[in-house]
């Protein structure tokens, strides 16, 4: 069991900690409650422009790299739908550097229209490169507005046009980032070799005169329960012909989202999970095939996708999918087979939380979403999912009128 130490600043920052003495180095990760499902229909692309504008230098910090490589510090990030999160590595000698560069990014960033301008074009490149330029790159822009008709996952984090991200504005990136990016719409997790005593000192010191901010409530619209199946089709000049199936499921807080991450496992997890198994090796109706959920925090989508054997058509390929989902809803998963997939995320779980920098980001996201200890129970939560309530959640999931069908067709 991990000791977790927590600890909120009277700005509303909240501070877990977990001490590993194995090590000789430190992860901060900054975890930010704003994320694409935050954005103006109009104005997205936003939450991710933020990432990269976060190390175009700040109030007093014009070069955020500089001082941490010169530490012997790394940093990274990423952002998705529900979340922006940042995170770096020192040596624990060199500790307060990090508390130093990210309190002053927090602070205010050094706006202009120059360092606006350079990461615009960073990430129109990236737009560009991985929507446009590259095969099957729009399917998140497809199959997304095809299954939220008004939830804010109808967009891809990277944005829903490359024109919302070119016309943003000096005004409308400093609006966004005070409204979000404040000390009590954030949490940092702190891991590795520093007690909890110079965490609390470090963090009170740095980040404690931040103010706190007027941080909108979400008030996002609810996705309206599907009722019939939705289907696209379309054709590109892609080398192969793919389908990608999806079908509504739960929010992440749900009970049954362990049994949809078991379901996906079940199906396409490891060389004898069924799908390989039954679609690709036996009847070679797949050269590759893969189940997947999104792990979203509202209620997502649970996601099938492959590419059909050569002679093989997307129909025929479609069919024999549901088939192997039609077997979930008939016949319950047999005991042993259920065993092999808890013992799975189990010896992932162990293993992942043997390094301190994903023991931070862990603990980061559960506190966001409830409390940091829950991190501890994720093994218990997929040990207890049986095989009537996998049953139950495929005849109830697996339906035509829940499902969203893109057939991808390489054109002739």
């Amino acid at each position: 069991m991990l000791k977790i130490n927590r600890h909120i600043l009277g700005n509303g920052l909240r501070l877990v900690h977990s001490q590993d003495n194995s090590t000789q180095m430190v992860a901060l990760n900054i975890l930010y409650n704003v994320g694409a499902r935050d954005e103006h229909p109009e104005h997205t692309g936003f939450a991710h422009l933020f990432e990269h504008l976060m190390f175009g230098g700040s109030v007093n910090i014009p070069d955020y790299d500089a001082p941490l490589q010169l530490a012997g510090g790394e940093n990274n990030a990423w952002t998705n739908n529900d979340i922006t999160n940042y995170y770096l590595t020192v040596p624990r000698q060199n500790v307060e550097i990090g508390f130093w560069l990210e309190s002053d990014r927090m602070l205010s960033l050094d706006f202009n229209e120059r360092s606006l301008e350079v990461q615009r074009g960073v990430v129109m490149e990236e737009f560009k490169q991985r929507c446009l330029n590259q095969p099957y790159g729009d399917v998140g822009h497809l199959l997304r507005p095809l299954a939220y008709k008004v939830h804010p996952y109808q967009w891809p984090t990277i944005g829903k046009e490359l024109s919302h991200i070119a016309n943003a504005t000096l005004e409308e990136v400093k609006e966004f980032f005070f409204r979000y990016y404040a000390p009590n719409n954030a949490v940092l997790a702190v891991t590795g070799n520093i007690s909890f005593e110079e965490t609390v000192m470090l963090t009170e010191k740095w980040f404690g005169a931040i103010p706190r901010r007027d941080v909108p409530v979400r008030q996002l619209p609810q996705e309206p329960l599907q009722t019939e199946g939705r289907r696209m089709t379309v054709e590109r000049n892609v080398p192969l012909d793919s389908l990608f199936m999806a079908y509504h499921m739960c929010d992440r807080l749900h009970p049954d989202y362990y049994a949809f991450d078991i379901l996906s496992d079940i199906l396409s997890n490891g060389r004898s999970s069924r799908l390989n198994q039954h679609l690709v090796q036996d009847k070679q109706i797949f050269s590759s095939i893969d189940a997947y959920i999104a792990g979203s925090v509202d209620a997502g989508l649970f996601h099938i996708a492959g590419k059909p054997a050569a002679g093989v058509s997307l129909e025929e390929a479609e069919n024999a999918v549901r088939r192997e989902l039609e077997m979930l809803q008939r016949e319950a998963v047999v005991e042993q087979e259920l065993e092999k997939v808890k013992n799975k995320f189990e010896s992932t779980q162990i293993f992942g939380n043997i390094n301190y920098l994903n023991v931070a980001t862990n603990l980061a996201w559960f506190e966001l979403n409830g409390q940091a200890e829950d991190m501890e129970k994720e093994v218990e939560h997929y040990r207890s999912v049986t095989s009537d309530q996998l049953q139950s959640v495929a005849q109830k999931a697996f339906v035509e009128d829940n499902s969203v069908v893109l057939h991808y067709r390489a054109e002739n």
